[in-house]
C-alpha cells in the first residue's frame, strides 16, 4: 500500500513539475552557451543553415587582469523588401532570373516561398517573389541588384530592412524543451521499474504520452524560430515602367485622350437631358410671367395711381 502511494505521488509531482515554468525549469535548464562574435556563424543542431548570433561582449583589454563578463547571445530575424520598376518586357525575364538564382543555390541556402506574375496586356506586367535565404546570400544578392537593374534600364523604387529580436523566445522555448525532456526521462525510468499496480502504470503511460506530445510541439516551435534567424526573408515586387504617352489603360493621360470623344458626347447628352427635364418648368414660368405683366401688374399700378 505504501509502495502504491509513493508511486502515485511521484507521478503527481513529476506532472506538476512538467506543467509549470517556475523554479523547476529554471533549475533543470542548462546554462546559456558562451557568446560568439557578431560575424561568426554557428551551425544549428537541427540541420538548418548556420544561425547568425550577435553578442554584446565588450572588446579590448580586461580591467584588473580578470576576464570580461560574458552576456547571452542575441538571435535576430531580418526581413528585407525591394521594389523594382522595369521597362516594357523586362519583368518576366528578371523575375525568372532571380528565381533560378535562388533555386541554383540549393534549399540549404535559398528557398522560394511564393512566386506569381500578373500580365494585364502586352505592355504592362507585375509580379512578386518571396524567398527565404541565409543572410550572406541575401547580402550578396542585394549588393548586385543595383547594377543588374541599371543594366536592364530600370530603377529601384523602394528598399527597406526590418529586424526582430527573437532571443527571449528562443531561450524560453529551449528551457521548456529541456524541462520536458527531463520529465520524460523520469517517467520512462518509473515505467521501466514496473513496481506498481496496473492502474499506476497506465497513469504513467498517459502522462508519458502527454509529455512526448508537448516535446514534439515545442521542438516544432523552436525549429521555426531558428529557421527565421538562420534564413532571412526577402520580398521583391516587380512592375512595368509606363511611358508618359502610351495606349495602355494603366496610363491616365492615355485614357484621357482615348476617352475624349466619349466624354464630349456624354457631356452634350447630359446638357440635352437637363434641357428636356427643365423645358416644362421653363414654359410654366414664362406663362406665369406673362400673366403677371399683362394682367395683374397693370391693375395694381392703376389702383396706386387712383
Amino acid at each position: 500500500m505504501l509502495k502504491q502511494f509513493g508511486l502515485g505521488a511521484a507521478v503527481f509531482v513529476l506532472a506538476a513539475c512538467g506543467g509549470s515554468d517556475g523554479d523547476y525549469q529554471a533549475s533543470m535548464s542548462p546554462a546559456p552557451p558562451a557568446p560568439v562574435a557578431m560575424d561568426q556563424m554557428v551551425a544549428g543542431s537541427d540541420g538548418f543553415a548556420p544561425e547568425r548570433k550577435m553578442s554584446n561582449r565588450p572588446s579590448g583589454p580586461d580591467v584588473g587582469g580578470e576576464p570580461a563578463p560574458e552576456t547571452a547571445e542575441q538571435y535576430i530575424a531580418y526581413s528585407h523588401s525591394l521594389g523594382l520598376t522595369l521597362p516594357k518586357g523586362g519583368v518576366d525575364p528578371m523575375m525568372q532570373a532571380h528565381t533560378e538564382a535562388c533555386r541554383a543555390a540549393g534549399t540549404a541556402t535559398c528557398i522560394v516561398i511564393n512566386s506569381n506574375i500578373y500580365s494585364e496586356d502586352v505592355d504592362y506586367a507585375s509580379g512578386n517573389l518571396s524567398i527565404r535565404a541565409t543572410p550572406d546570400w541575401i547580402e550578396t544578392f542585394l549588393d548586385g541588384m543595383e547594377t543588374e537593374v541599371d543594366a536592364a534600364g530600370g530603377e529601384i523604387t523602394q528598399r527597406s530592412t526590418s529586424a526582430e529580436d527573437l532571443t527571449r523566445a528562443i531561450l524560453d522555448t529551449g528551457a521548456r524543451l529541456e524541462a520536458q525532456k527531463t520529465l520524460q526521462g523520469r517517467l520512462l525510468d518509473l515505467l521501466q521499474r514496473r513496481d506498481g499496480e496496473l492502474g499506476d502504470l497506465l497513469q504513467i503511460e498517459r502522462e508519458l504520452a502527454r509529455v512526448t506530445g508537448d516535446i514534439e510541439s515545442i521542438e516544432a516551435q523552436l525549429k521555426t524560430l531558428r529557421l527565421r534567424v538562420s534564413m532571412s526573408r526577402l520580398d521583391v515586387s516587380y512592375s512595368t515602367k509606363v511611358p508618359p504617352f502610351s495606349a495602355t489603360r494603366e496610363n491616365p493621360l492615355a485614357e484621357a485622350f482615348g476617352d475624349f470623344f466619349y466624354n464630349f458626347s456624354a457631356a452634350i447628352a447630359a446638357v440635352i437631358t437637363a434641357f428636356a427635364v427643365g423645358l416644362p418648368w421653363i414654359v410654366l414660368l414664362a406663362i406665369f410671367l406673362w400673366i403677371w405683366l399683362k394682367l395683374i401688374w397693370p391693375r395694381l399700378r392703376g389702383k396706386k395711381k387712383a
